[in-house]
């Protein structure tokens, strides 16, 4: 009698959990820190071996916004362009050079992302610490082989920009 409780108690005990069941739960994510173009850029020709952004050399300096609907989480990372997308055949070295400002911002304390700010290579990153709106400025410039001009034809140029997860 014994053993046939303990096997009913031990059948009992397998067929609940046969019955048992995953249920998954699922989320999203949404980036609370969004990119935008503000101003394209256009590279001027001040020299024949010389392309910028610079307005005193006929350039437009790119411009774009970071806004963070979440201060602390996130920073931005932009680069200058260290090569051309597209431009005629090149058969010498460019050597680009560049800078990332802080132009604008919708709140004082943002004022502290230029002082902060991080560079290496031809990236310059900036922890977002303050909810809100910041515009950055972007200065490049291509210089062609030595003293050697630049092939007609048109240069495109890309920045690039990421929002980063801290």
């Amino acid at each position: 009698m014994l053993k046939q409780l303990t096997l009913a108690t031990a059948l009992a005990f397998t067929a609940g959990a046969a019955l048992a069941e995953n249920v998954p739960i699922v989320g999203t994510i949404e980036s609370k820190c969004s990119i935008y173009t503000v101003r394209q850029g256009v590279y001027g020709s001040p020299l024949p071996n010389e392309l910028s952004t610079d307005p005193a050399d006929g350039g437009v300096k790119p411009v774009i916004r970071y806004d963070v609907a979440q201060g602390g989480y996130y920073r931005a990372e932009i680069g200058w362009p260290n090569s051309f997308a597209s431009s005629p055949s090149l058969n010498d070295a460019v050597n680009f050079t560049g800078a990332v400002t802080v132009s604008e911002v919708s709140d004082a304390a943002m004022s502290a992302y230029e002082t902060a700010k991080v560079e290496y290579d031809n990236i310059v990153e900036f922890d977002l610490t303050v909810t809100g709106s910041t515009w950055f400025t972007i200065d490049s410039t291509a210089n062609y082989g030595f003293d050697k001009s630049f092939p007609a034809g048109s240069y495109t140029a890309q920045v690039t920009a990421e929002c980063i997860p801290n």
